[in-house]
Formats: structure tokens, C-alpha cells, sequence
């Protein structure tokens, strides 16, 4: 007869994860590049300890969103956002140029989501960014 082993497994403590704060002059800088930028930032891969299960990612202030340049020809007149209700002639349409006037914010936060992950950790990891339309405070 064999002798059986009983073999315990140990608990593997979680640790949290350690988070630097990043801040980001975005004054003359480009639009689109600024955001992957953020993007890679607020996900965590820049970091060696990168799982893409794990949410990892650094917390990102970033300051004059109003004054960075857009490239690119005629982008600010020809992207536009679209919104359908779902209701017969309830799509609404934004042009960039509108929007930046409106709401710096909301576009570079929109940029940089779309440029995260498509899984759960998506929505934590957007509210780790930080903007302000204006110089730091």
C-alpha cells in the first residue's frame, strides 16, 4: 500500500500594487500621442510587473488641454462624434472643433479610454486620470 501525501496548498496574499503619480504639461504637445502616452501610463504596462488581469496602472494629472495641437489637416472640421438614442432620427452628431471649445476634458478623457484595454479593469482605470483644462495649481 502507498503512503499518500497530503499536500497544502498556501494562500497567496494579493499585494497592492505600488502607484506613482505622473503629471503631464500638455501645452504645444500632440493630441493623440499625448493620450496613448496616458494610456500606457494609467494600464500599467510600462511596469515590469505587467499582468494584464491586474489592474497596476499609475495615477495621471494632466494640465492645459485646451492649448495642445491637434494634427492632422482638416481633422478638427471633418472627425465627428456620433450619439444614437435609439429612437428614429435621434442621432446627434459633434464636430471636433465644437467639441474642444465645449469640453477639452471630455475629449481627451474619450480619446484615452478608447485607447484602454476592452475588459472589466476598463472603468477603474479611467478614473485614475486627472485633467484640468488649465494651468497647475
Amino acid at each position: 500500500m502507498k503512503s499518500s501525501k497530503i499536500i497544502k496548498k498556501q494562500k497567496t496574499k494579493v499585494e497592492e500594487p505600488r502607484r506613482e503619480t505622473h503629471e503631464f504639461d500638455l501645452e504645444g504637445k500632440v493630441f493623440g500621442r499625448a493620450a496613448s502616452e496616458v494610456a500606457l501610463l494609467l494600464s500599467g504596462k510600462r511596469k515590469v510587473e505587467f499582468v494584464p488581469y491586474i489592474d497596476a496602472g499609475d495615477f495621471v494629472c494632466v494640465y492645459n488641454l485646451g492649448k495642445m495641437k491637434i494634427r492632422g489637416g482638416n481633422k478638427l472640421k471633418d472627425k465627428a462624434y456620433y450619439h444614437y438614442s435609439g429612437y428614429p432620427g435621434g442621432i446627434k452628431k459633434a464636430v471636433l472643433v465644437e467639441e474642444l471649445e465645449k469640453d477639452p476634458d471630455k475629449v481627451f478623457r474619450r480619446a484615452v479610454f478608447g485607447m484602454l484595454p476592452k475588459n472589466s479593469l476598463r472603468k477603474e482605470m479611467i478614473k485614475r486620470l486627472k485633467t484640468n483644462n488649465g494651468p497647475k495649481d
